[in-house]
């Protein structure tokens, strides 16, 4: 195993928590720091909606997880690992974890409720007692990680395919969740799962793939169910960059303003209230749909009126979120408000 962070390297392998950040120059930053501790986390915290690929992965491919881990432990000199679980994931697969670890310098650690409990540097704050918020970077956990030391932090999927290419196994796949409007328009059921297909898949791949090309009018959600973009049905000769997670949503049934409201109630319940930026932009936001205009059934087709005034106060809200938040959650909130109200309205 001596040259494993080079079969890292080789193999191209980018990070999965949607960050496609090369995965061997975190692991060889750590390597190379100059510590007397090393730290690994695996975050297992999966909080975005309508995301369960992490879930499906720990279901069915638990030990390659724990092996993708030891290599870690043994690749970067690390002390101690940590495998950060949400509650569901914790309860339900402590003890096999447990038979797994044996005597492996490896401890489960319990997230606390909150979606940005899971972003990785608040995962640093979460286990060393802190308040779940963000941490300004540089310097970034590799530097500068837990109780200050070097800290590799990888997404349960990653460290899956880590020991994937220790065994000669990866092929340069990845896995995608796939959900949204249960039936086409002929009542039978999408085949919503978890696929592993190639990652250079453009979308359209991916739905034919896996048999859910809709037959009705529809657009997409793509990267998640929160911070996720809003694609067309024109827009789907790209593979996916971020979160492998697809959204079919039903053009002719869905309301763009209830799909507004329900981003920006989440997003707003569920930030830190660190930066006033993301705190008080995402609050706008809400105030600005409570005053649009109800969806309308126009002679024209169904639409959304929102006045050239309030779409103007919104890009002027998302260029703030997105230039001025401390975090990748304010920097990428604006993501699904922006393209819907270019697109659905």
């Amino acid at each position: 195993m001596e040259n494993f962070i080079e079969q890292l390297k080789q193999s191209g392998l980018l990070g999965r928590s949607g960050s496609n950040f090369p995965v061997w120059k975190k692991w060889e930053a750590v390597r190379q720091a100059s510590s007397d501790k090393k730290f690994i986390i695996c975050n297992a915290s999966e909080g975005e909606p309508e995301v369960f690929k992490d879930a499906f992965i720990l279901e069915n491919y638990l030990p390659e997880v724990i092996n993708g881990v030891k290599i870690a432990l043994q690749e970067t000199g690390a002390l101690t690992a940590y495998i950060y679980l949400n509650k569901n994931f914790y309860q339900k697969f402590k003890q096999k974890l447990i038979g797994l670890i044996g005597n492996s310098p490896i401890e489960l650690f319990e997230k606390p409720a909150g979606y940005l409990a899971g972003e990785e540097t608040s995962i640093l704050n979460v286990i060393e007692g802190k308040r779940p918020e963000p941490r300004i970077k540089p310097p970034y956990p590799t530097e500068k990680g837990l109780w200050a030391k070097p800290t590799l932090i990888n997404n349960v999927e990653t460290f899956y395919w880590a020991s994937k290419i220790a065994k000669g196994e990866y092929q340069n796949k990845r896995f995608y969740c796939v959900s949204g409007d249960p039936s086409n328009s002929s009542g039978q059921a999408l085949n919503k799962g978890v696929f592993e297909l190639p990652e250079n898949y453009s979308i359209e791949q991916i739905l034919k793939e896996t048999k859910n090309y809709p037959n009705f009018p529809f657009f997409l959600q793509v990267g998640g169910g929160a911070i996720g973009e809003i694609l067309l049905d024109n827009e789907l000769s790209q593979p996916i960059k971020g979160l492998a997670s697809i959204i079919i949503f039903n053009k002719e049934k869905t309301d763009p303003r209830a799909l507004l409201k329900k981003w920006a109630e989440f997003l707003t319940q569920e930030n830190c209230d660190q930066c006033a930026p993301c705190r008080e932009g995402l609050c706008r936001i809400k105030e600005v749909l409570r005053q649009a205009p109800a969806y309308a059934e126009a002679s024209a087709g169904r639409q959304d009126k929102f006045s050239e005034n309030q779409k103007q106060i919104l890009n002027d809200i998302f260029a703030v979120l997105e230039k001025t938040s401390l975090c990748p959650f304010g920097r990428t909130a604006y993501l699904p408000f922006k393209t819907a109200l270019e697109k659905l309205t």
